[in-house]
């Protein structure tokens, strides 16, 4: 009987979660007049990336953002706030790992780290989505511009870090998380990140 009390709070509390996240979404994306089917959504206070489709969520994924905060000015290492859309994908014959440089990946596996070490090389490993920003001001633009910021989502050497904020402005994200997410998303999906 506990069992079933357990079963049944858990997924009644996951759901209600699950309907402010979708919420939380349709909210910006209709003060945009934007409508789409797909949508990544990061959140930057849950540390998570949800995969929505068709106003459900189909996966969520613990990220890291940027250690030093939100905004969008180049050269502040902080993640960029707001609507973007994946411009590129990277990596397609990159084995889980693998350490790419400027998006190319030079035959390196990185040594992943699941406690709390931190790298010395912030390495980007196994896929890329670069994205772009979509509002003027905000993340497009001169001196704020997170294509020509190379803002991405990207698999990490500290693994051990996801779930609290510890990047130079990306999103990072698990290796195997970032593959699984790589083969099911595609260029042109829309990125929400608040």
């Amino acid at each position: 009987m506990k069992l079933l009390i357990f079963i049944i709070t858990f997924f009644t509390n996951n759901s209600s979660e699950n309907n402010l996240i979708i919420q939380e979404v349709n909210t910006y994306l209709n003060n945009k007049n934007i409508t789409t089917e797909e949508i990544l959504f990061i959140s930057i206070n849950k540390q998570k990336l949800y995969h929505i489709k068709l106003n459900k969520v189909l996966s969520s994924y613990y990220i890291s953002s940027s250690k030093y905060g939100v905004g969008s000015k180049s050269g502040s290492n902080k993640t960029p706030l707001g609507l973007h859309k994946i411009k590129e994908k990277h990596g397609d014959k990159t084995p889980i790992n693998g350490r790419m440089i400027g998006r190319i990946f030079y035959g390196e596996i990185s040594t992943i780290y699941t406690d709390k070490t931190k790298s010395k090389t912030d390495d980007v490993t196994s896929r890329i989505f670069w994205l772009e920003g979509l509002e003027k001001g905000k993340n497009k633009g001169q001196g704020i511009d997170s294509y020509d910021r190379y803002i991405y989502i990207h698999g990490t050497s500290e693994e051990g870090m996801l779930g609290s904020p510890a990047s130079h402005g990306c999103i990072r994200m698990s290796n195997k998380d970032v593959i699984d997410l790589y083969k099911i998303i595609e260029v042109g999906t829309l990125v929400v990140i608040l």
